[in-house]
C-alpha cells in the first residue's frame, strides 16, 4: 500500500431515492421492520431526497415541525405520515400477515 491517506466521505441514502419507485421501496424494507423508529427514519430520509421544504410546503406542514416529526424519535401523527406518504408519490396498502 502507498502512503496515501484515503479520503471518505459520508453515506446518505437520500442521494440514491431519485423516482417515487426507489422511495417506495426504501420505505417499505422500513415498514416491514414494524419499528417505528426505523420508519419514522426512512420516511424523513425520503423526504430529503425530495426536498424537505418542498415536502413540507406539499404537506402543508411546517418544515421544522415535519423535520422533528420524521426524526428516529419522533412521533408523528397518522394524518402527517399520510401526507407525507401521499406527496412523495407513494401509497400504504394492507396485505394479510
Amino acid at each position: 500500500m502507498s502512503g496515501k491517506a484515503i479520503k471518505l466521505t459520508a453515506f446518505d441514502a437520500a442521494d440514491y431515492l431519485e423516482t417515487p419507485e426507489d422511495i417506495a421501496v426504501f420505505v417499505n424494507d422500513a415498514l416491514v421492520t414494524n419499528d417505528p423508529r426505523q420508519i419514522n427514519h426512512a420516511l424523513g430520509i425520503a423526504a430529503r431526497a425530495k426536498g424537505m421544504s418542498a415536502v413540507a410546503r406539499d404537506a402543508e406542514l411546517g418544515r421544522e415541525s415535519l423535520y422533528k416529526a420524521l426524526k428516529e424519535e419522533g412521533n408523528p401523527s397518522f394524518s402527517t405520515i399520510l401526507r407525507v406518504f401521499n406527496v412523495l408519490g407513494i401509497k400504504i396498502t394492507a396485505q394479510a400477515a
